[in-house]
């Protein structure tokens, strides 16, 4: 995508309870998903769509993206009516529970052109899909590159190994046990994200809510895979979610050392540098320019988010 899209922790908060979504206001710094699907009772979509209509502006007056996790295209209905209601000009995207086609997406961008018609928009809002099951993490690259909206490919752990007949593997086994399991659904998103140049956003953490030693060394684990943040479940998880996803202040001064050498090296003729005894090539510059440009687009939100927030 053309611009940088820091996406480094996406916070989960039900759509139907307004003191917790007024409350994620103070807590995110990223995104949050206000979430209509698993988190809202079919009592309660009503009152879910309105609250997610009406707390966007809030949101995205304190510098955060605001994306809503809508009903799958499986539930007949309820994917349309959710749309219908909370397309707005503060809404960045939309979530979609349990993407598994190509022909998926395609029904939610028509949806979406649609209500955007009705409201007076132009074709802004993004689709973040969520990878749930096996046929789903199949199709991750038909997936990926089914429209310009899809902004990242987002994967959902439970119900993946739930399908895989792993029954209730995230609730009675830690996060380290299960974690090869994971291995190559994680493999498949992050590689047709990467192909498809968009995002790749990893399963939430399943461990309890204080142990923050697993969950940093799942973040990095996942980081390293191509995953460039993490779907999150509670406040407490942010930031260290954050902070993992963040390039150090040594990665940046690293890298704008190895730009500054490969800049040198090209303008008098050469095809690579040498900085502290190694080779830095045109691969080694690219890295060093994509750390700056996320650590220069965490440091502009932080200081929209201030100015936005006054």
């Amino acid at each position: 995508m053309a611009d940088v899209r820091i996406w480094r922790s996406l916070l989960f908060v039900p759509a139907n309870n307004w003191k917790m979504l007024n409350k994620a206001t103070g807590e995110q710094e990223d995104a949050v998903i206000i979430d209509l699907e698993d988190a809202c009772p079919m009592a309660d979509k009503e009152t879910g769509r309105t609250f997610a209509r009406d707390i966007s502006p809030l949101y995205k007056k304190q510098g955060i993206d605001v994306l809503v996790r809508i009903n799958s295209l499986q539930t007949r209905g309820l994917t349309a009516e959710d749309i219908k209601i909370i397309v707005r000009e503060e809404l960045d995207g939309v979530v979609l529970a349990k993407t598994e086609t190509e022909q998926d997406i395609r029904e939610v961008e028509k949806l979406l052109a649609d209500a955007e018609q009705a409201s007076g928009q132009t074709g802004k809002t993004l689709i973040l899909p969520l990878l749930e099951s096996p046929k789903g993490v199949q199709n991750a690259g038909e997936i990926a590159a089914a429209s310009e909206r899809v902004a990242g490919l987002a994967f959902g752990a439970a119900d993946f190994m739930r399908e895989m007949g792993a029954g209730f593997a995230v609730t009675k086994m830690n996060p380290d046990e299960y974690a090869p399991f994971l291995a190559y659904p994680r493999s498949a998103i992050s590689v047709a994200a990467a192909a498809a140049g968009i995002l790749a956003i990893d399963t939430p953490f399943f461990g309890t809510l204080t142990d923050q030693e697993r969950l940093e060394r799942e973040a990095h684990a996942v980081r390293l895979m191509g995953f460039k943040g993490k779907l999150a479940i509670h406040p407490r998880q942010l930031e260290t979610l954050n902070r993992v996803f963040s390039p150090s202040e040594e990665d940046v001064a690293l890298s704008r050392r190895m730009i500054e050498a490969y800049l040198k090296a090209e303008a008098e003729g050469k095809g690579a540098a040498t900085l502290d005894g190694k080779m830095i090539d045109v691969a080694m510059y690219k890295m060093g320019m994509e750390t700056v440009a996320k650590a220069e687009g965490i440091a502009a939100r932080a200081v929209r988010r201030k100015a936005e927030s006054n």
